[in-house]
């Protein structure tokens, strides 16, 4: 197999000089020198600009550069336009810092008598699209790996030679795909890209709260919240872990054992007759703690299975019911 330059140059920095190379390609100079690449780089730019405004009809003039006040990518268009780029691969949105991106570049801008900036939030990692819509709701046009994908299979015969775009575009189709293949390969055979590709199309089928890596001495896992409720003592909720189906009690710091012990026993009792639903090999005291579980078999499918997405769907449901119907019954019965 060839050997991929971006199956090495895996950073955040090194994606950043990508994006800026091809975008540096949409100058106008460039479309002598490779044609090709100039037309697919002018879709780039134009479907960047289009996520916010109008894009103009030509490039006229165009400036690129990176890590300006923090900002991981910008490109000045036609002496209007300010187009800046926070790049993401795995990694996400911390410490506020899309509001002070914009912020900083809105000042410049006005400064400078262009346009109101053009705020892209470019993720070729996969992510929850409750957090996508919290990037929205800070002025953030998404960019995700499919729309990256869509632009660079664009090409029509013949294809752009260059080997940095076609690295590039092989190594996010790849990753695309390794996440695709959570309905082809046999459930004990998914790894975190098909978890991933399943986690993104439950959210579709169904509601959920989010999903995220979770870090802990183990190594971590890749965990989707389904719903979370508000009760007196503790915020009940249920997770898949990778693998188990568990249900939660959270953001408990006092008393956690006394607390755990009674949600566990009540919720059992609920479930008597239920002998998916079972202790947890170890009930540990801490924030947030499991109090039942069901095997992944129980709920996803056996190991040499292929995941029936309407099936597991009704079963989710069904698991969910009996958690909202025991919570309910508590409150009726005024046990907490």
């Amino acid at each position: 197999m060839r050997p991929n330059l971006f199956d090495f140059a895996t950073k955040e920095l090194s994606q950043d000089a990508f994006i800026a190379w091809l975008i540096k390609w949409a100058s106008p100079e460039c479309q002598n020198q490779d044609g090709l690449l100039w037309e697919c780089a002018t879709r780039f730019v134009k479907k960047l600009l289009s996520l916010q405004i109008e894009p103009p009809p030509e490039i006229k003039s165009l400036s690129i550069g990176r890590q300006w006040e923090n900002i991981d990518v910008w490109a000045e268009i036609n002496g209007k336009y300010l187009v800046v780029i926070e790049d993401k691969t795995v990694t996400g949105e911390h410490s506020n810092q899309l509001r002070t991106y914009k912020n900083r570049a809105t000042a410049w801008c006005e400064k400078n008598r262009f346009d109101p900036p053009i705020c892209v939030y470019l993720k070729t990692g996969s992510e929850s699209a409750s957090v996508l819509n919290g990037i929205k709701g800070q002025g953030f046009a998404v960019f995700t790996r499919r729309d990256f994908l869509e632009i660079l299979n664009q090409s029509k015969e013949p294809r752009c030679t260059n080997q940095i775009f076609n690295d590039f575009r092989e190594h996010l189709q790849a990753m695309e795909d390794s996440e695709g293949q959570f309905l082809k390969k046999p459930i004990k055979d998914w790894d975190v890209p098909q978890w991933k590709g399943f986690y993104q199309a439950l959210e579709k089928l169904r509601p959920v709260v989010k999903w995220e890596y979770v870090s802990n001495p183990k190594g971590g896992f890749w965990n989707l919240i389904l719903n979370w409720h508000e009760t007196k003592d503790c915020c009940p909720y249920m997770q898949i872990e990778q693998g188990p189906l568990c249900f939660k009690i959270g953001e408990v710091y006092e008393n956690q054992s006394t607390v755990r012990e009674r949600w566990h026993s009540m919720l059992m009792a609920h479930c008597d007759g239920n002998d998916k639903i079972r202790r947890p090999t170890r009930l540990k005291p801490g924030t947030y703690m499991t109090i039942a579980r069901v095997e992944r078999a129980d709920w996803l499918g056996s190991d040499d299975d292929l995941v029936d997405m309407e099936k597991v769907v009704e079963r989710l449901n069904d698991y969910e019911s009996v958690y909202s119907g025991f919570i309910k019954k508590m409150d009726s019965e005024g046990v907490r």
